[in-house]
């Protein structure tokens, strides 16, 4: 397949030959051709010629969950990388948040191979134990064979120290990176929401900042003991950012995630009682938010993540105490950044993190693989249900004013747009 884009502007921060520069590029059978400022097109070339067209490397999410298999009603494996690369995302890492948890190396074989094919690459997250249940772990070697990369139970605490323990001394003689849920379960209790003022006034049972904070210095206490590479998905208190900042200062090989909910979006919107807003760790305090957004522009918190959660219709639209925790945000997650940080930082951020993974980062070189995400930074508009091709609608963004409009993707010798 030929491919050429025409006067695409390239928001690449690390290339300062091409940075912000318009350019054709010309992509024959996935592969780079030609960077250059005019590029005349055969017969056979499909030419992108798009309004205000921008051209950055591919996106990344390290956190997403998809439903197949066993909760196909919330989003099949097929249609969630059509949803990520729609949204602008080339690469994924898949959540074991399904029925049954891939914790063999079969299981991460059925993914991979359910996924082949697709615009969207999409990369399994094994469990770290049998089953998902804490006791005993899971087939990390053989799970890492066939191509888990990294290891994790998903929105689980792992009461065990002394498991993960094993499990760091245990990854490293493979280069595992080991997941870690930044939650105790004991200090959550019936907690819902984000314990403070609000949770309070609307009579919802609050989770403390310490309920984080405690499972997130138990964990760097145990990795500085051990060794190894420990990753700390979608933390979301200010105390959890000092936290990791003094673990990097020690050398300590750990890494962290923020949903971009936990970015802008404080637990003052609670108060409709609106469900798409109950996720998993809770919407926090205004400082808190500003620590997070320090903490994502001074490199203590590595990357993004949408921690895009389908949720289906029958586990969203009941009382909030009995609603299921989640947002879809692969959707908005473009539109939601650019109004905070800007489009070189947005793009900075959203191609950031494979390495951490093991993943190889796309670049715009000739004779390298085209992988490339299409956008307009500019465009203003209001997100909308008819702007959800996801299954599940659950989106806590509905009806926010948001800026940039992804188009689609070139990758995997496909264009989606």
């Amino acid at each position: 397949m030929n491919i050429l884009l025409k006067s695409a502007k390239i928001v690449i921060p690390e290339n300062k030959e091409l940075h912000l520069k318009k350019r054709d590029i010309l992509i024959k059978n996935g592969f780079i051709e030609k960077v250059a400022s005019s590029i005349n097109a055969t017969s056979k070339t499909q030419i992108v010629n798009l309004k205000n067209l921008h051209v950055s490397l591919g996106w990344f999410d390290s956190s997403v969950s998809f439903g197949e298999p066993g909760f196909e009603e919330r989003e099949t494996i097929s249609n969630g990388l059509a949803v990520a690369s729609k949204s602008g995302f080339t690469d994924i890492l898949l959540n074991p948040n399904t029925n049954p948890v891939p914790d063999t190396s079969s299981d991460i074989v059925f993914l991979k191979e359910r996924s082949s094919g697709e615009s969207t690459n999409l990369y399994p997250i094994g469990t770290l134990t049998q089953k998902s249940e804490g006791k005993d772990l899971a087939e990390l070697f053989d799970m890492h064979n066939a191509g888990a990369v990294a290891f994790y139970d998903f929105k689980k605490q792992l009461t065990n120290p002394n498991l993960l323990k094993i499990a760091l001394l245990y990854a490293q003689n493979f280069e595992g990176l080991v997941m870690s849920y930044p939650q105790d379960k004991h200090l959550k209790g019936r907690g819902i929401v984000h314990e403070g003022p609000i949770s309070t006034k609307l009579g919802l049972k609050g989770i403390p900042a310490m309920a984080e904070e405690l499972q997130v210095a138990r964990d760097l206490f145990i990795l500085e003991y051990t060794g190894g590479k420990l990753h700390v998905p979608t933390i979301s208190t200010s105390g959890s950012v000092k936290l990791i900042a003094d673990a990097k200062k020690k050398g300590l090989d750990v890494s962290c995630s923020v949903a971009i909910h936990n970015l802008m979006v404080t637990d003052e919107s609670l108060q409709e009682f609106d469900t798409n807003f109950k996720v998993m760790p809770p919407l926090r305090g205004k400082s808190d938010c500003k620590a997070l957004i320090k903490g994502l522009l001074n490199g203590t918190i590595d990357f993004v993540t949408s921690d895009h959660i389908p949720i289906d219709i029958e586990d969203k639209r009941v009382e909030f105490d009995n609603a299921m925790e989640g947002s879809i945000g692969l959707e908005s997650a473009f539109g939601s950044l650019v109004p905070i940080f800007g489009m070189e930082q947005t793009i900075s951020f959203l191609t950031a993190g494979r390495e951490r993974f093991g993943l190889e980062k796309p670049g715009l070189k000739t004779g390298e693989k085209a992988c490339l995400t299409l956008f307009d930074p500019e465009k203003d508009w209001e997100f909308s249900e008819d702007d959800i091709i996801s299954t599940s609608k659950n989106s806590m963004f509905l009806g926010a004013n948001l800026k940039g409009k992804v188009y689609g993707v070139v990758n995997n010798d496909q264009l989606t747009i």
